[in-house]
């Protein structure tokens, strides 16, 4: 390889943001070690990558971990805007974008074509960085969907994994695969440490899964309704579906979309709905993670989340609301799920992490192997759906071994809603709620289905588990044939979502991403 010249990506610090003794105690000496040159240049990427008209810049050394770092600056009240300013002061301010500024979609697309053509000259460091290249995103967890949509679809011959800060209000994706729940120091030791614990990552896969949502109506009357103006950015109206969609029916509409983590339906989504109203008609009392999340805890005691059975009619139990069916594999036949009419919300999930940390499914005892039920895997093609009756049966989570009421383990869940069983439902996925019109003369069919996986980073401890890991007792063998077939599959099965026909509109401003 050739010879490249030095140039050192590194700055000071800010003005008081090194050397605090509450740096020293938090991160300890091993963490003040990290910020060094010869540290920070193993994520550098140089100006030639992003702009191949200026010259290629040549490197006397080899960047190990060449990342890209993507900054939701709105998340995390001023957090989001800390941490930009961290990264940019540490890393080739290139490589650290604003997402109020670029969309992931853009850059990506952008650098992949740089390197491709870099790597046709002869450019060998290109050809380092598009294989050991990782992504950062710093934001909640529908920043976090939105980036992971957008390496999906962009179908890269080398797709880089993921690794994500936390810095929502639950941060399920992160917490799940260990970069924890809690908002990050934005600190230049903080940002360090988290540097350190991305070049030291694993890989792990991790499922991607597609909603598809048909309905008759008149002049829109049964549209998806979002808390204040904006649907869940991967869920959108799409009017192309193929001939052999069996649900291509004259005047039905289409919402399609893609989720990461969760689907769920209920009473939990109708709490969700109200936040996110609250929030966006009162932003200024949002300021933190503690305040948003105690303002959750008194909504879902006000919207009679505690005492379900009392405030809220039988109607709107899943059982009375829906048919629910299920299909085990690709080769399996639709089956119907019983749902105990004591529920009140249900859940279809990917990852071990829900509403902040807590863990619905559990790990299922022997007893409950014998009805074919597994510990979750997040790359089986499996979904886990779980069921509770109210907050009180939520908080059962809590305890050790807590977890719902199981019901189903799914490569595709339908939801086939009853004609006049109620005028509207709440729906959420990763976090981002919607309002939805029920027809009273017709019905709305939603479904899931398995789609891809992408690549993830995770510490070596973390909670999510893959089928591939040696420690797990069970496996199975993913049924990818309803995904990988796109040759015969319908445009509306193709993508998940955030690049091309899910991408975010400009006129969206990115604070209502969680």
């Amino acid at each position: 390889m050739d010879t490249y010249a030095v140039r050192p990506a590194c700055v000071q610090p800010k003005a008081g943001q090194g050397g605090k003794e509450h740096n020293r105690l938090r991160f300890g000496m091993a963490s003040l070690d990290l910020d060094n040159e010869e540290f920070i240049k193993k994520f550098h990427i140089p100006d030639h990558i992003f702009e191949p008209d200026s010259g290629v810049e040549r490197l006397a050394f080899e960047p190990k971990c060449p990342v890209l770092v993507f900054v939701n600056s709105r998340s995390g009240g001023q957090l989001g805007g800390e941490l930009l300013i961290t990264y940019q002061s540490i890393l080739n301010e290139k490589q650290v974008i604003d997402l109020g500024k670029e969309s992931p979609d853009s850059v990506l697309t952008k650098v992949f074509l740089n390197l491709k053509t870099l790597k046709n000259n002869g450019d060998e460091i290109a050809a380092v960085i598009e294989k050991k290249l990782r992504i950062i995103v710093a934001g909640g967890d529908g920043t976090a969907g939105w980036l992971l949509g957008v390496v999906s679809d962009l179908k890269l011959s080398q797709p880089p994994p993921v690794a994500t800060v936390p810095l929502g209000t639950g941060n399920n994706l992160p917490f799940a695969f260990g970069w924890g729940k809690k908002n990050p120091g934005t600190d230049r030791l903080a940002v360090l440490s988290f540097l350190d614990q991305v070049l030291n990552a694993k890989e792990m896969k991790i499922d991607s899964w597609h909603i598809l949502m048909r309905m008759k109506s008149k002049a829109g009357e049964c549209d998806p309704v979002a808390p204040l103006d904006f649907l869940p950015h991967s869920l959108h109206k799409f009017s192309r579906v193929s001939p052999t969609d069996e649900l291509n029916l004259e005047g039905s509409d289409t919402y399609r979309g893609g989720f990461w983590n969760y689907f769920s339906m209920g009473m939990d989504a109708q709490v969700s709905y109200a936040f996110h109203s609250e929030r966006k008609l009162h932003p200024e009392k949002f300021k933190n993670q503690l305040s948003n999340q105690t303002t959750y805890a008194t909504l879902a005691g006000s919207q009679g989340w505690f005492f379900a059975s009392l405030f809220h009619p039988s109607s709107e139990n899943i059982a009375n609301l829906c048919k629910v069916s299920i299909k085990k594999g690709h080769e399996y036949a639709w089956e119907t799920l019983h749902i105990p009419h004591s529920i009140r919300s249900i859940v279809c999930l990917n990852l071990p992490s829900f509403s902040g940390g807590l863990n619905p499914w559990g790990t299922p005892n022997n007893k409950t192997r014998d009805r074919g039920l597994t510990p979750p895997f997040v790359d089986d093609g499996l979904i886990e759906v779980v069921g509770f009756k109210d907050a009180w049966h939520g908080m059962v989570l809590l305890a050790p071994n807590g977890h719902g009421t199981r019901l189903a383990q799914a490569h595709r869940i339908k939801f086939e809603f009853k004609k006049g069983a109620a005028d509207h439902t709440y729906m959420r996925i990763d976090g981002e709620p919607w309002k939805q019109p029920l027809p009273l003369d017709d019905t709305v069919v939603v479904e899931i289905s398995h789609l891809h996986q992408v690549k993830m980073l995770a510490t070596h401890d973390c909670r999510s588990k893959s089928r591939h890991d040696p420690s797990s007792h069970t496996s199975h063998d993913v049924d990818e044939k309803d995904s990988d077939d796109e040759e015969s599959a319908g445009e509306e099965w193709k993508k998940f979502g955030a690049a091309h026909t899910f991408k975010i509109p400009d006129e969206v401003d990115i604070t209502h991403l969680s």
